[in-house]
């Protein structure tokens, strides 16, 4: 098997028209932080425009499958319905990640996390989370206004905009994606100290949620 990402890079052309590499080249563009701060991806009117499909929803998830079942050993694209944005994400190994959050900024995602995705809560309150992180150590709410300002730089989370006037924050459709499938296994086997397959620990953490119709869990 070639692992080499250049070459499955080079693969792509065999599967994309030049539109849609065109496409593909302006999405990665736009997630870089550096480049759009917080606002990440390409809005899906601009896939569209450059694709020639306004409006096509068939060919527009066709794209993005496609591309996924090529590059999905090194990045993921996915679709932000309520940004209406096309974002990248790069697929890094564990000790590399350490290096961007901290345990603490990790610990606090995959509580909204279980919050957001598994019991359905709309928002993540900052009191509960200070509740659940800080009640025990000192300038908690400063340590946890920190970790939750790491979170917010990669566009995991965005505080939340309703009609309560209490502090919460939601996760982003990135905040949703950044734990794998294997990450959500271990979590869950050492929660219950017991050995999981994996349709368990999916159905646990709702994972199937998570993709679009006809498009396989990794």
């Amino acid at each position: 098997m070639n692992v080499n990402p250049l070459h499955v890079m080079q693969s792509l052309r065999g599967i994309l028209t030049e539109e849609e590499e065109l496409a593909f080249m302006n999405i990665l563009y736009s997630s870089s932080a550096t480049i759009r701060s917080s606002n990440f991806g390409l809005p899906r009117k601009e896939v569209e425009k450059i694709l020639h499909i306004q409006g096509d929803d068939e060919k527009f998830f066709s794209f993005l499958t496609r591309i996924n079942q090529v590059m999905s050993r090194y990045i993921k694209v996915i679709y932000d319905e309520r940004r209406d944005q096309v974002i990248t994400m790069m697929r890094v190994p564990a000790r590399s990640a350490r290096t961007t959050l901290s345990k603490e900024s990790l610990a606090l995602l995959l509580y909204m996390f279980y919050q957001q995705e598994v019991l359905q809560h709309e928002f993540t309150l900052f009191d509960g989370l200070l509740e659940a992180f800080g009640h025990e150590t000192t300038k908690a709410n400063q340590r946890i206004l920190i970790n939750l300002d790491a979170l917010k730089k990669i566009g995991a989370i965005e505080e939340y905009e309703g009609n309560s006037q209490e502090k919460a924050y939601v996760l982003t459709a990135i905040g949703v994606h950044m734990f794998s499938d294997s990450f959500l296994r271990r979590t869950a086997e050492f929660s219950q100290s017991n050995q999981l397959n994996k349709e368990e620990v999916l159905k646990f953490f709702k994972r199937y949620n998570l993709y679009q119709k006809g498009e396989s869990a990794e």
